[in-house]
C-alpha cells in the first residue's frame, strides 16, 4: 500500500493564494495573530501527525475492526494511543474560542486538518470528528450551568462526542421519532432541568470506544408534553458517565458490520432512563442540533475529497511505473520494452479527471470554511449576512457534489490500477468502500437536492441564489479585459445563463405540478456544483496564469486542470439542466404498479 502524502503545495495554494488574499479575510482582525507562518506551522504539524501516526494504522483498522466485549467497543490496534497523542498535541482545542480554553484558529484551518486526518486514516477520524460541532451546541445553547459542567471535557479531547438522531423506523425523517424524555428533578443543575431518556437509536458513529473515560452524547428525544413532528424535538446531553462517575443508563447493544469504514465504531444504543439535562429550549431541540448536522454535512465533503485524494496518488504513482503497450502516437520510453501508462490517452483522461475534481472540491470546501469564518467574525454586518446564505445554499452542494465525485474518483483510480486494483495490495479498494458512505450518512444526497432546490433556491425566492451569481458575474466581468481568460470566463458565464433559465422553467411548472421540484432537484444540485467548480477553476486560472511559465510546473499544471475541468467536465452541466428541464415539466406520474410491476 502506497503511504499517504498529504497534498501540501495544493492545500496551500488554496488557502493562501485564492481565499487568504481576499479583502474578505483580511479585514477580520480577529485573525490578525494567525498570520500565514503560524498557520503553515500547525498545518504541517498535522501533516506530520497524519501522516506518520495515523496513516499506518488505516489499513490495520480496515482488517481488524471494531468489536463489542463486554459491554464495550474494542478499537483497533493503536487507533487509542493515537488518541492519546492528538489529546498531548493539543489538537482537540485548535477551533474553540479561547474564552474556553482553546486556541481560536478560523475554521479554514479546521477544515485542513479535517482533510488531513481523513486522508490519513478516515476511520480514526470518524471518532473525533464531531467535537467541534458540539463544542458549538454547547458554548451556543447550554446553561451556563452546563458548559461548566462540560465544555472543558469537551474542548481538551478527554471527552469525545457522539450525536444520537436516528431511529430504525425513521431514517431522516426525525419527526417519527420516539424516544422520550421524563423529568428527573433530583439532578437537576442550577436552571437546567434534568431527564431521564428512553429509547433506541442506530447508526451511532462512535458511540462507546476504548480511548476516554467519557462521552458526551447529544441526543434528540421527546418531551411529554411534545407537539407531533418536528416541532415536537428536544435536545439534551447525555453523558456515558455522570459527574460523581457513575455509569450512566446508555447500552451498546451491537456492533455494526459495514462494507467500509470498520475501523469505525458505529453503534446500536439503548436509552433506559440515562440521564440527560436540555440544552436550549423545549422543542427547538432540532434548530440547534442543525449547528452539528451542518458542519458535519460539511465535513463529509471535505472528508470525501480526503479520501479520492489518497486513492488518486496511489493511481497516479502506479500508472508512472506500470509498463504496458505503446501509445498509438510512438513509443515515448524506447528505453523501455513498453511505455508507462500514463502515456495512454484514456488512463490520462481518468487521472486528470480525478485531479480535477478532487482540486475542485478542495476549493469548494475550504471557500465554505471561509463562509463559516466570515459569518462569525467580520466585522460589516452585510459581509456576514452574505457569508451565512452562501453558506446555507452550498452546504448541501459541498455535501452532496462532493461526495458524489469522490465515490467516482476512487472507482477511477482503482480502474487505473485494472486488476491490480480489484486486490488489497494498494488499498485503493478500501478507500472505495471508505468513501461509499459519504453519499448517505449525514442526509443522504437525494435529501440534500430536496433541501437545495426546495428550501434554499425557492424557500426565499432565490434571494441567496442571487447572491452567488453577482459574485459569479461580478468576477468574469474582472476578466473580461484579459484575452487569455476568455477560455476559462465564457463556460462559466454561459452556464450561470443557462441554470437560471432551467430555473424559471422549474417554477412554471412547479404550477402545473406540485412535484416538479422535487423531481428536478437532483440534477440542479449537480449543475450547481458544476458551476461552482467552473467559477473556482476560473479564479484559479486566473491567480495560475501570469506564472504558469516558469520554471515551478505547479501553476502551469493548474492551469491545464483548470482547462480540462472546463471543457471536458463542466459539459456534463448541460446534460444535467436538460434533465432537469424534462424531469420537471413531465415528471413521471404514473402509479407504482404501472411504473414497477
Amino acid at each position: 500500500m502506497a503511504p499517504y502524502r498529504a497534498p501540501r503545495r495544493d492545500m496551500a495554494f488554496v488557502i493562501h493564494d485564492l481565499l487568504r488574499a481576499t479583502d474578505h479575510y483580511r479585514q477580520m482582525p480577529v485573525f490578525a495573530e494567525i498570520d500565514a507562518g503560524l498557520l503553515d506551522q500547525t498545518i504541517d504539524g498535522a501533516t506530520r501527525f497524519a501522516e506518520t501516526v495515523i496513516a499506518p494504522l488505516n489499513a490495520i483498522g480496515d482488517e481488524q475492526g471494531c468489536r463489542l466485549v463486554n459491554g464495550q467497543v474494542q478499537t483497533p490496534t493503536g487507533f487509542a494511543d493515537a488518541y492519546r497523542q492528538y489529546v498531548d498535541g493539543g489538537w482537540p482545542t485548535l477551533g474553540c474560542s479561547t474564552a474556553h480554553g482553546g486556541q481560536g484558529f478560523p475554521a479554514l484551518a479546521h477544515t485542513a486538518i479535517v482533510e488531513l486526518l481523513c486522508g490519513a486514516n478516515q476511520s480514526w477520524t470518524m471518532f473525533p470528528i464531531l467535537s467541534h460541532g458540539v463544542y458549538k451546541i454547547v458554548s451556543q445553547h447550554a446553561s451556563p450551568a452546563l458548559q461548566a459542567a462540560w465544555l472543558p471535557a469537551i474542548v481538551d479531547g478527554t471527552a469525545t462526542t457522539t450525536m444520537l438522531l436516528t431511529e430504525a423506523h425513521c431514517g431522516s425523517d426525525l419527526g417519527l421519532l420516539r424516544s422520550t424524555a421524563s423529568p428527573a428533578p433530583e439532578r437537576d443543575l442550577p436552571d437546567t432541568p434534568a431527564y431521564r431518556l428512553r429509547g433506541s437509536k442506530i447508526f451511532i458513529s462512535s458511540a462507546d470506544h476504548d480511548w476516554t473515560d467519557n462521552i458526551v452524547h447529544m441526543v434528540l428525544a421527546r418531551l411529554p408534553d411534545a407537539p407531533p413532528g418536528v416541532r415536537g424535538i428536544s435536545l439534551f446531553l447525555v453523558p456515558k458517565r455522570l459527574p460523581d462517575g457513575t455509569v450512566n443508563g446508555i447500552t451498546v447493544t451491537h456492533v455494526e458490520h459495514k462494507m467500509g469504514l470498520r475501523g469505525s465504531a458505529t453503534c446500536s444504543v439503548t436509552l433506559d432512563g440515562a440521564v440527560g439535562w436540555l440544552v436550549g429550549q423545549p422543542h427547538q431541540g432540532l434548530a440547534a442540533m442543525f449547528i452539528l448536522m451542518n458542519e458535519a454535512r460539511l465535513n463529509v465533503g471535505v472528508q470525501a475529497i480526503a479520501v479520492a485524494q489518497g486513492a488518486y496518488d496511489a493511481a497516479l504513482a502506479y500508472a508512472r511505473e506500470r509498463l504496458q503497450m505503446r501509445p498509438s502516437s510512438g513509443a515515448r520510453r524506447p528505453d523501455l520494452p513498453a511505455d508507462p501508462i500514463i502515456h495512454h490517452a484514456d488512463v490520462r483522461r481518468m487521472l486528470l479527471t480525478q485531479k480535477a475534481r478532487i482540486e475542485g472540491g478542495r476549493m469548494l470546501g475550504y471557500w465554505m470554511s471561509l463562509c463559516s469564518d466570515l459569518e462569525s467574525h467580520h466585522p460589516d454586518e452585510t459581509e456576514r449576512r452574505d457569508a451565512a446564505d452562501l453558506l446555507a445554499l452550498l452546504t448541501p452542494v459541498t455535501k452532496a457534489f462532493l461526495s458524489d465525485k469522490a465515490f467516482d474518483d476512487a472507482n477511477l483510480a482503482l480502474q487505473v490500477l485494472g486488476g491490480h486494483g480489484y486486490l488489497r495490495d494498494h488499498g485503493i479498494e478500501q478507500r472505495v468502500r471508505d468513501v461509499r458512505i459519504a453519499q448517505i450518512y449525514e442526509g443522504t444526497n437525494g435529501v440534500q437536492a430536496r433541501d437545495l432546490l426546495g428550501r434554499k433556491i425557492l424557500g426565499d425566492g432565490g434571494a441567496k441564489l442571487g447572491k452567488l451569481m453577482r459574485r459569479i458575474r461580478d468576477f468574469l466581468a474582472t476578466q473580461t479585459c484579459v484575452e487569455a481568460m476568455a477560455p476559462f470566463t465564457r463556460p462559466v458565464a454561459a452556464l450561470a445563463d443557462q441554470y437560471e433559465q432551467t430555473l424559471r422553467d422549474i417554477v412554471a411548472a412547479q404550477s402545473r405540478h406540485r412535484d416538479a421540484s422535487d423531481a428536478a432537484a437532483h440534477d440542479m444540485l449537480q449543475a450547481l456544483g458544476h458551476l461552482c467548480f467552473g467559477y473556482l477553476f476560473a479564479q484559479a486560472a486566473a491567480l495560475a496564469l501570469p506564472k504558469a511559465d516558469a520554471a515551478d510546473p505547479f501553476h502551469a499544471s493548474k492551469l491545464e486542470t483548470a482547462r480540462h475541468y472546463l471543457t471536458q467536465l463542466l459539459p456534463q452541466a448541460d446534460a444535467h439542466l436538460a434533465a432537469a428541464r424534462s424531469a420537471a415539466i413531465e415528471p413521471v406520474a404514473l402509479d407504482e404498479a404501472r411504473l414497477f410491476g
